[in-house]
Protein backbone atom coordinates (compact mmCIF):
# COMPACT_ATOMS: atom_id res chain seq x y z
CA UNK A 1 0.00 0.00 0.00
CA UNK A 2 0.98 3.71 -0.56
CA UNK A 3 1.54 6.15 1.97
CA UNK A 4 -1.36 8.53 0.12
CA UNK A 5 -3.89 5.78 0.81
CA UNK A 6 -2.40 4.44 4.19
CA UNK A 7 -2.80 8.68 5.05
CA UNK A 8 -6.22 8.65 3.96
CA UNK A 9 -7.63 5.69 5.81
CA UNK A 10 -5.49 7.13 8.98
CA UNK A 11 -7.46 10.47 8.67
CA UNK A 12 -10.93 8.23 9.42
CA UNK A 13 -9.09 6.97 12.16
CA UNK A 14 -7.81 3.17 10.51
CA UNK A 15 -5.19 2.30 13.28
CA UNK A 16 -4.06 -0.91 11.19
CA UNK A 17 -3.05 1.93 8.25
CA UNK A 18 -1.26 3.63 11.23
CA UNK A 19 0.14 0.87 12.49
CA UNK A 20 1.78 0.48 8.91
CA UNK A 21 3.04 3.84 8.72
CA UNK A 22 4.72 3.38 11.89
CA UNK A 23 6.43 0.30 11.02
CA UNK A 24 7.75 1.58 8.16
CA UNK A 25 9.41 4.78 9.01
CA UNK A 26 10.02 4.41 13.06
CA UNK A 27 13.39 3.01 12.39
CA UNK A 28 14.27 5.03 9.44
CA UNK A 29 13.43 8.35 11.78
CA UNK A 30 15.19 7.26 15.32
CA UNK A 31 18.14 7.17 13.25
CA UNK A 32 17.90 10.27 11.32
CA UNK A 33 17.27 11.82 14.69
CA UNK A 34 19.95 10.24 16.18
CA UNK A 35 21.95 12.16 13.82
CA UNK A 36 21.15 15.35 15.50
CA UNK A 37 20.20 14.28 19.15
CA UNK A 38 23.62 11.68 19.91
CA UNK A 39 20.99 10.40 22.25
CA UNK A 40 19.29 6.69 21.20
CA UNK A 41 16.33 7.22 23.96
CA UNK A 42 15.71 10.77 23.06
CA UNK A 43 15.71 9.77 19.18
CA UNK A 44 12.97 7.21 20.15
CA UNK A 45 10.83 9.92 22.36
CA UNK A 46 10.32 12.35 20.20
CA UNK A 47 9.97 9.88 16.87
CA UNK A 48 7.09 8.26 19.04
CA UNK A 49 5.67 12.26 19.96
CA UNK A 50 5.79 12.70 16.47
CA UNK A 51 3.53 9.52 15.80
CA UNK A 52 1.12 10.56 18.80
CA UNK A 53 0.34 14.14 17.28
CA UNK A 54 -0.20 12.54 13.76
CA UNK A 55 -2.85 9.99 15.38
CA UNK A 56 -4.42 12.50 17.73
CA UNK A 57 -4.30 15.42 14.85
CA UNK A 58 -4.59 12.65 11.98
CA UNK A 59 -8.46 15.00 10.56
CA UNK A 60 -6.48 18.15 10.28
CA UNK A 61 -3.25 17.58 9.58
CA UNK A 62 -2.30 18.54 5.86
CA UNK A 63 0.72 16.96 4.18
CA UNK A 64 2.08 19.21 1.22
CA UNK A 65 4.55 17.24 -0.34
CA UNK A 66 5.03 13.42 0.68
CA UNK A 67 4.68 11.79 4.06
CA UNK A 68 7.86 10.87 4.36
CA UNK A 69 9.12 14.16 3.51
CA UNK A 70 6.65 15.51 6.20
CA UNK A 71 7.91 12.89 8.91
CA UNK A 72 11.78 13.64 8.61
CA UNK A 73 11.02 17.84 8.43
CA UNK A 74 8.73 17.56 11.50
CA UNK A 75 11.94 15.26 13.03
CA UNK A 76 14.92 17.84 12.22
CA UNK A 77 12.41 20.28 13.59
CA UNK A 78 11.68 19.05 16.70
CA UNK A 79 15.42 17.83 16.98
CA UNK A 80 16.26 21.76 16.30
CA UNK A 81 14.30 22.26 19.33
CA UNK A 82 15.17 19.91 21.26
CA UNK A 83 18.81 21.21 21.48
CA UNK A 84 17.93 25.01 21.93
CA UNK A 85 16.37 23.61 24.42
CA UNK A 86 19.39 21.47 25.98
CA UNK A 87 22.07 24.16 25.00
CA UNK A 88 19.84 26.26 27.46
CA UNK A 89 19.97 23.86 30.21
CA UNK A 90 23.82 22.41 29.67
CA UNK A 91 26.67 24.46 30.94
CA UNK A 92 29.38 23.98 28.35
CA UNK A 93 31.52 22.60 31.32
CA UNK A 94 29.14 19.27 31.57
CA UNK A 95 29.60 18.53 27.73
CA UNK A 96 33.26 18.79 27.65
CA UNK A 97 34.71 16.42 26.57
CA UNK A 98 31.47 13.87 26.39
CA UNK A 99 31.57 11.68 23.04
CA UNK A 100 28.89 11.38 20.78
CA UNK A 101 28.32 7.63 19.83
CA UNK A 102 27.80 7.29 16.09
CA UNK A 103 24.75 6.82 14.46
CA UNK A 104 23.81 3.65 12.78
CA UNK A 105 22.86 4.95 9.30
CA UNK A 106 23.29 1.31 7.52
CA UNK A 107 26.92 -0.11 6.30
CA UNK A 108 29.75 1.77 5.82
CA UNK A 109 29.74 1.14 2.10
CA UNK A 110 26.22 2.96 2.33
CA UNK A 111 27.94 5.55 4.27
CA UNK A 112 30.75 6.29 1.62
CA UNK A 113 28.21 6.12 -0.97
CA UNK A 114 26.71 8.86 1.21
CA UNK A 115 29.34 10.60 1.10
CA UNK A 116 30.43 10.66 -2.38
CA UNK A 117 27.35 11.81 -3.34
CA UNK A 118 27.18 14.76 -0.81
CA UNK A 119 30.39 15.79 -2.07
CA UNK A 120 30.00 15.17 -5.96
CA UNK A 121 26.41 17.14 -5.25
CA UNK A 122 28.71 20.04 -4.03
CA UNK A 123 31.28 20.25 -6.61
CA UNK A 124 28.17 20.49 -9.09
CA UNK A 125 26.98 23.38 -8.07
CA UNK A 126 27.86 26.92 -10.03
CA UNK A 127 30.94 28.82 -9.06
CA UNK A 128 29.61 31.63 -6.89
CA UNK A 129 27.03 29.24 -5.31
CA UNK A 130 29.35 26.66 -4.53
CA UNK A 131 32.24 29.38 -2.92
CA UNK A 132 29.36 30.67 -0.79
CA UNK A 133 28.05 26.79 0.55
CA UNK A 134 31.80 25.41 1.27
CA UNK A 135 32.52 28.45 3.23
CA UNK A 136 29.07 27.77 5.03
CA UNK A 137 29.04 24.75 5.79
CA UNK A 138 32.96 23.48 5.41
CA UNK A 139 34.70 26.67 6.74
CA UNK A 140 31.75 27.25 9.41
CA UNK A 141 31.56 30.86 8.53
CA UNK A 142 28.33 32.85 9.52
CA UNK A 143 26.62 34.63 6.62
CA UNK A 144 27.57 37.99 7.55
CA UNK A 145 31.30 37.08 7.92
CA UNK A 146 30.72 35.65 4.05
CA UNK A 147 29.12 39.01 2.81
CA UNK A 148 31.96 40.78 4.46
CA UNK A 149 34.62 38.77 2.74
CA UNK A 150 33.56 38.27 -0.49
CA UNK A 151 31.30 42.23 -0.57
CA UNK A 152 28.37 41.00 -1.44
CA UNK A 153 25.14 41.53 0.39
CA UNK A 154 23.63 39.25 3.53
CA UNK A 155 20.86 38.52 1.49
CA UNK A 156 22.83 37.22 -1.26
CA UNK A 157 24.63 35.04 1.07
CA UNK A 158 21.00 33.70 1.82
CA UNK A 159 20.14 33.36 -1.70
CA UNK A 160 23.07 31.73 -2.69
CA UNK A 161 23.01 29.05 0.44
CA UNK A 162 19.14 28.22 -0.17
CA UNK A 163 19.94 27.67 -4.10
CA UNK A 164 22.45 25.45 -3.34
CA UNK A 165 20.43 23.55 -1.18
CA UNK A 166 17.67 23.17 -3.33
CA UNK A 167 19.95 21.81 -5.66
CA UNK A 168 21.50 19.20 -3.83
CA UNK A 169 18.54 18.26 -3.01
CA UNK A 170 17.48 18.07 -6.56
CA UNK A 171 20.87 16.40 -6.90
CA UNK A 172 20.57 13.23 -4.07
CA UNK A 173 16.21 12.78 -4.75
CA UNK A 174 14.01 11.69 -2.82
CA UNK A 175 15.37 9.03 -0.65
CA UNK A 176 17.87 11.54 1.21
CA UNK A 177 15.90 14.53 0.81
CA UNK A 178 15.39 15.18 4.34
CA UNK A 179 19.56 15.69 4.71
CA UNK A 180 19.31 19.10 3.77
Amino acid sequence: MNDIFLLRLLKSGDKQAFKLLFDSYFEALCRFMYIYLGNKQDAEEIAIDIFMYLWENREKIEIKLTFKGYLFQTARNRCLNALRDRKNTLAIDEISGTEIPQADMGSPLEMEELSRLIEEAVLSLPGRCHEIFVKSREEKLTNQEIADEMNISVKTVEAQITKALKRIREFLGEQYYYLF
